[in-house]
C-alpha cells in the first residue's frame, strides 16, 4: 500500500473500486505549525476515462491495485487504435489514443522499453521510457555561433510535437525528449 507521499506519475491505485493512474502530483507545504504537508494528485479512472482530483497527507496510505507489468513494443497505428506487441509471448494489446492521453507524441514504430499495465488480461494503460530519441521535421534555420548562448527555438519533431531545442540544431538531427515532461535532453 503506497503513502500519498510516495506516489509519482504512472503509479496505478484502487479508488471506490476502480483502478485510477496517476497524472500529476502537486505537494504543498503549509506554514502553519504542525501542518502536515498536503498532496493534490490528479488522476485518471482507466476504465472510464474521467479526471478526478483528490487530496491527501503525505501518511496517508491509499490501496494498490493487482496489475501485471509486461515489457512491450509498439507495432503500429490503425486509425485510433494504437497497437502494442508483448516481446515474450508477441500477443498484441490495443489501446484507444483517448486513454494514450499525453503520450501519443512519444510514440514511434518499433519504440522498446514500453511497460504495458494489464488487469485481468485487458490492457488499460502503458509507461513509456524515461526518454526517447525524436528527429526534428521542422525548425529554423541554425545560427552559426550560437552555441555558447543559453537560447531555444521551437522544434516540429517527426511524432508531431513541438519542444524548444537549443538554437544550433537543424531539421533532421536526432534528439533526446524527456517523456515526463516533455523538454529536450541532448542530441541522441
Amino acid at each position: 500500500m503506497p503513502k500519498a507521499c510516495d506516489l509519482k506519475r504512472g503509479i496505478i491505485v484502487e479508488i471506490n473500486g476502480m483502478p485510477h493512474s496517476v497524472k500529476q502530483v502537486e505537494a504543498k507545504s503549509p506554514s502553519s505549525r504542525g501542518a502536515a504537508t498536503l498532496y493534490k494528485i490528479r488522476f485518471i479512472n482507466l476504465q472510464t476515462g474521467q479526471k478526478l482530483d483528490e487530496s491527501f497527507k503525505g501518511d496517508d496510505f491509499l490501496k494498490d491495485i493487482d496489475c501485471l507489468r509486461r515489457q512491450v513494443q509498439f507495432s503500429y497505428m490503425d486509425g485510433e487504435i494504437f497497437t502494442f506487441m508483448d516481446t515474450e509471448d508477441y500477443s498484441q494489446y490495443g489501446l484507444n489514443s483517448e486513454d494514450l492521453e499525453g503520450q501519443t507524441g512519444f510514440l514511434t514504430e518499433g519504440l522498446d522499453g514500453i511497460i504495458a499495465l494489464l488487469v485481468d488480461g485487458a490492457i488499460i494503460g502503458i509507461e513509456l521510457p524515461q526518454s526517447v530519441a525524436l528527429t526534428i521535421s521542422e525548425t529554423t534555420p541554425g545560427i552559426k555561433g550560437s552555441t555558447a548562448t543559453g537560447r531555444t527555438k521551437p522544434a516540429m519533431l517527426n511524432t508531431g510535437i513541438e519542444i524548444q531545442v537549443p538554437e544550433y540544431l537543424e531539421n533532421g538531427e536526432v534528439v533526446k525528449v524527456n517523456t515526463t515532461t516533455g523538454k529536450f535532453i541532448s542530441r541522441a
